[in-house]
């Protein structure tokens, strides 16, 4: 991936709604060929390195009629919703062709130089373990697929004719611990044709976009595909899914970005097999508990590790994290994910605070009342994000203890900071409802503190302190933060006051 730079943001985008909502405000059809250039300037403006478009591929007759079925809990999100509200499943594709209700390809490659132009890359989807049921491979390559018997016919398997008039029973996709997805048809990992068909289609992404976001990426992998589908006497080939996949579309396409969705701990895993950035759920679930420990441990992972993590505080799957956290606790989570080593992914309406978690399945989006403040927040947050110290400086975690006897309130508080040579930012959060005081020890930094004093600037609040370099290198950093606060301390050098040649003559003689 040397065309990507070092931990990058990565915008993600429900395009179906956001196309739609663009129509409502500009009152006439806004599809990928015309989208206004007042809307990407304003993206660009959030100093993201990637949009990442979810939901652009052809859906099909059969994915929206199943979807259909289930209008009853759409109204929960939308309590106006109507059948011409609902498209159908973004994870249930009838075609790796761009919907053309959406714009078409055409539209697709507009929008990509669009992009490029500002400075931003482009992202889409990619689900390996399944199709829909519209999907051709299911007429013309039965063979991509996990097939079962007669038998099987309704439980958890469909019947479906092909080119040649056979009829045969299909699995619906599934993970090892769920019934299966009704509108899904399962694909065979561990066939030969499927890998090479799955090579060619990412090969055809990759002529439009820069990466790709894989679904699922565990569900294909040996030890999980055959935990799930071992019973029908699938056994696994001696090369594992993705080893087999990525390096035949990078030899095509070497900067070619790999991103996995993934549970179950599988992340290295997944990262061993070539991918670039892996899900860090672990991180996402400690920050909606609040587990500070958890969170601390969590960071004192090997950094090399670290960087190849993606992080978030809510994306289409999760809940709205002003819904899920609340305004007050999102900050000092938005301020974690978007300054530790690794990509950011952030949600569009994530910044003005929407609750309202969608369904995959409609393309309409409730009003929702905007929170200008939380707005702002974001601005200040990723203009100090796109610092090049947070793409090359060396980062570390700082110890925070204790300033008194019988005070408390460390354990609160994550601090960790990056520095570039003599540049310094010390970040600190407090991720509890207690106002919370504590030392951070930065005497790591000692060679740089001593030099100098220093006037600390908190760039989030816009306000500063100073401090005596022998004190910071020494004693560290006393803080003391209100409940869900964080700070982002940029270490200006304070001149000090010097004395005349003569003056220290003086004291030297006495």
């Amino acid at each position: 991936m040397s065309q990507w730079v070092p931990n990058p943001r990565i915008y993600e985008i429900n395009t179906w709604v956001w196309l739609n909502s663009l129509s409502q405000l500009y009152d006439k059809p806004i599809t990928l060929q015309n989208v206004p250039e007042e809307v990407l300037d304003k993206i660009a403006n959030y100093h993201v390195d990637a949009v990442w478009l979810m939901g652009v591929w052809q859906r099909g007759t059969i994915t929206r009629n199943s979807a259909l079925n289930y209008m009853h809990e759409y109204k929960g999100a939308l309590p106006d919703v109507t059948k011409a509200d609902v498209v159908g499943s973004a994870y249930a594709i009838a075609d790796y062709s761009v919907e053309a209700a959406l714009g078409g390809r055409k539209g697709m490659e507009i929008i990509r130089q669009q992009l490029r132009e500002r400075g931003m890359k482009l992202i889409l989807d990619f689900v390996p373990n399944h199709t829909g049921h519209d999907h051709p491979w299911l007429r013309k390559h039965p063979e991509y697929y996990v097939q079962g018997t007669e038998y099987l016919k309704n439980d958890g398997f469909f019947e479906k004719e092909t080119d040649t008039g056979q009829s045969v029973i299909i699995a619906n996709g599934k993970d090892p611990y769920f019934p299966g997805w009704v509108d899904t048809a399962q694909l065979n990992a561990f066939s030969d044709a499927y890998r090479y068909g799955c090579v060619r289609t990412l090969r055809s992404i990759a002529e439009l976009a820069d990466g790709v976001r894989c679904d699922m990426a565990m569900l294909t992998m040996n030890s999980v595909f055959h935990r799930t589908w071992g019973w029908l006497g699938l056994e696994p080939p001696q090369e594992d899914f993705w080893n087999y996949v990525v390096p035949r579309v990078r030899n095509k396409f070497p900067d070619f970005l790999f991103v996995a969705e993934v549970y179950w701990n599988m992340n290295w895993e997944l990262l061993q097999q070539g991918f670039d950035y892996t899900y860090d759920k672990v991180m996402y679930d400690r920050l909606r508990s609040g587990d500070v420990n958890g969170i601390t441990q969590h960071l004192g992972a090997h950094q090399d590790y670290l960087k190849r993590q993606i992080r978030f505080i809510e994306n289409h799957d999760e809940p709205r994290v002003a819904d899920a956290l609340g305004l007050e606790r999102s900050r000092p989570a938005a301020v974690l994910i978007s300054t530790v080593p690794g990509a950011t992914l952030l949600h569009d309406g994530q910044f003005i605070g929407r609750v309202i978690k969608l369904p995959v399945q409609i393309a309409r989006q409730p009003k929702e009342r905007a929170h200008l403040g939380l707005e702002r927040f974001y601005q200040r947050l990723l203009e100090e994000a796109i610092d090049d110290i947070y793409r090359t400086g060396e980062w570390r975690m700082f110890r925070c203890y204790a300033s008194c006897d019988g005070c408390q309130g460390d354990y609160n508080l994550i601090a960790y900071g990056w520095r570039n040579g003599d540049d310094l930012r010390l970040i600190i959060l407090n991720l509890s409802d207690e106002w919370s005081q504590a030392l951070v020890d930065i005497s790591a930094w000692g060679d740089v503190l001593h030099a100098d004093d220093w006037v600390l600037l908190d760039v989030l609040h816009r306000s500063y302190i100073e401090e005596q370099g022998e004190t910071l290198a020494q004693d560290g950093l006393l803080v003391d933060l209100e409940p869900y606060q964080g700070t982002i301390y940029h270490f200006r050098p304070r001149a000090r006051r010097k004395r005349r040649p003569s003056q220290v003559a003086k004291q030297a003689q006495s």
